[in-house]
């Protein structure tokens, strides 16, 4: 049996779902780690939401840190996670530890546009 299949559309079964982003491939996994734009982003580029990039302005809505605002420092794709700068949480030994993000729970506040790729997508609309 196929471990990943870029033909495979949907399915109901929760197990298949969870298969299929386990064994996606790097290039797929990327489209996962995206997060909804900001009311402002969403009316200038017509789009409503983007993937997540390194030094990307993001606002927390959902969990312990609701409400804080950072920046992108680190894009997991073996994960599906995105760490923050200065959202840590101190571990039992007194360390301070990144704490990994669902960027579902994420919205783009401020865009890194230094990569001229990324502008030429957004402003293509």
């Amino acid at each position: 049996m196929k471990k990943w299949s870029k033909y495979w559309k949907s399915s109901k079964s929760p197990r298949k779902q969870r298969k299929y982003r386990k064994h996606a491939p790097l290039h797929i996994r990327h489209k996962f780690l995206s997060a909804n734009l900001s009311k402002e982003l969403r009316k200038k580029y017509g789009k409503r939401s983007l993937s997540l990039r390194k030094d990307d302005i993001v606002k927390i809505m959902r969990g312990k840190f609701k409400g804080k605002t950072a920046k992108v420092e680190r894009v997991d794709l073996k994960k599906l996670k995105v760490y923050l700068e200065g959202i840590n949480v101190t571990t039992q030994a007194g360390v301070k530890r990144p704490i990994p993000i669902d960027p579902s729970n994420l919205q783009i506040i401020e865009l890194n546009l230094s990569d001229k790729k990324r502008v030429a997508k957004l402003e293509k609309r």
